[in-house]
């Protein structure tokens, strides 16, 4: 026990510097930062939703760069094919066929809006996601750890999108959204980013950090009165449970799902751990459960007719 209490403390030190660091470059969306690498340390993936300009790439690259990772971005586009991310077999000089790795074999991968791809490329993409792997002509490809995804999403134009289906979002542990920053925020990006000062970054945590801090997270213990909070509380957006919520018996289709519940526990472990405590309680839960919660939740006709939003039932149910 005392190596774990000992991991946990060396973690939430870590944690901290990681936070400076990206503060260098990135102004103000501590929280999103904070859902992204809590996601990283979770080994899951993240959907980043925002309007154009909220320097969600520049997140990401910023992340990639104090994690000492390799790092890809993908630009998504309507001709986009499977082959032009997983990568493709092609005849060498020997007149023998060798495999030629697309970008998805990288540590951290940027999908740059996701929705304006068809679904044959974006399901190429969710296979990598959920079996750590692709598959070309037959054989199977490992991918290197770790790996995640982050996704971004532009929410106001929908014309020429492929909207993802609710078991493709699935995948995601986190949706994140962006939002504008605030007025002293603004003015503190637009002083960094109009002058000749570039700011160099140092990387803090490595790839086998990485993976030693995702099997430290795995091991904290849960006690069962989180459990039960935790699942009753996914029970509680299905419409049809018994545990479900009056508002949700009037405006919710369909509730979260079983996934939704262990990445509640899994993410729970994770902000308790930056708290610097060693086991997760209710008030961890709760912290999280918003950005699991919002993509899999899918509202009726009389919530969109009354304008009533996810997250104001996700409020109430909390």
């Amino acid at each position: 026990m005392n190596n774990e209490v000992k991991a946990i403390d060396d973690f939430v030190v870590k944690y901290n510097e990681f936070q400076n660091e990206i503060g260098k470059v990135i102004v103000g969306q501590d929280a999103v930062v904070k859902q992204v690498l809590i996601s990283v340390f979770c080994n899951g993936h993240c959907l980043l939703v925002g309007v154009p300009g909220l320097a969600k790439t520049l997140l990401v690259q910023t992340i990639a760069d104090t994690l000492g990772l390799d790092f890809n971005r993908i630009q998504f586009t309507p001709d986009l094919m499977p082959s032009d991310i997983v990568g493709a077999e092609i005849l060498d000089e020997k007149r023998e066929f060798k495999f030629i790795k697309g970008p998805l074999f990288s540590n951290i991968i940027l999908a740059d809006e996701i929705n304006r791809t068809p679904p044959k490329t974006q399901s190429a993409l969710l296979e990598a996601m959920q079996e750590r792997s692709v598959t070309n002509a037959g054989k199977r490809y490992e991918l290197d750890k770790p790996f995640f995804v982050l996704a971004t999403q532009n929410p106001i134009e929908q014309e020429g999108t492929y909207p993802l289906p609710e078991a493709q979002l699935d995948r995601f542990m986190f949706n994140v959204l962006l939002d504008y920053p605030s007025y002293e925020e603004e003015l503190q990006i637009v002083k960094q980013t109009t002058t000749k000062n570039k700011t160099s970054l140092n990387t803090i945590i490595s790839a086998v950090d990485i993976l030693k801090f995702q099997e430290l997270i795995t091991k904290l213990p849960v006690t069962n009165n989180v459990l039960e909070y935790a699942v009753g509380l996914v029970a509680k957006t299905r419409p049809k449970s018994d545990k479900a919520a009056e508002i949700v018996k009037e405006y919710i289709e369909w509730g979260a799902g079983p996934r939704a519940s262990q990445y509640m526990i899994m993410a729970a472990k994770c902000h308790a751990a930056i708290d610097g405590k060693y086991s997760p309680d209710i008030e961890d839960v709760k912290a999280i459960a918003k950005p699991i919660l919002t993509h899999r939740i899918v509202k009726n006709y009389k919530a969109e007719a009354e304008g009533i939003s996810i997250e104001e039932i996700i409020d109430s149910i909390l």
